[in-house]
């Protein structure tokens, strides 16, 4: 009887370490899609922008020379702003138990935040629409898919 204890036992603790390392797996594949939707469309978005003839370019106040920025920046960018939304969701998910929420909040504020350099760049009507259709792809792609938590 000790025996068949400690093999329910044994394979009790098995299955529950196999289903936790699959769950999280599933959250890991659901966030790195997350973050490659966004950078697919924006890629896209850029794309389709530069064919309605968006320039893309801009000037800082200040600087007489202007700067045309390109598909390799745009998909860079978010792939930088995506794995950082994430390694940001997963320490706060170590750390704190009100991590969706934290998170949300952090997200929000970065979101709002990236909006001012649009505004100080010297740039055509076209181009600050884009940049801002941008940043909100970014945060819809990441925002409902990076929030789904760890343990489900």
């Amino acid at each position: 009887m000790t025996i068949t204890t400690a093999t329910t036992a044994t394979t009790a603790t098995t299955m529950t370490s196999t289903v936790a390392a699959a769950g999280t797996w599933s959250v890991r594949r659901v966030r790195a899609t997350a973050v490659g939707a966004a950078v697919a469309a924006n890629t896209a978005l850029y794309l389709a922008a530069s064919a309605a003839g968006t320039d893309f370019l801009l000037t800082d106040p200040g600087k007489a020379e202007a700067h045309h920025l390109i598909v390799p920046e745009i998909a860079v960018f978010t792939l930088l702003f995506g794995l950082l939304g994430w390694g940001t969701m997963a320490a706060l998910e170590r750390f704190t138990r009100h991590a969706r929420a934290a998170w949300s909040v952090l997200a929000a504020a970065v979101l709002v935040l990236s909006f001012v350099p649009i505004g100080l760049e010297q740039a055509s009507a076209a181009t600050r629409a884009a940049l801002t259709v941008i940043h909100i792809v970014v945060a819809v792609a990441l925002l409902p898919l990076l929030r789904r938590p760890a343990g489900r």
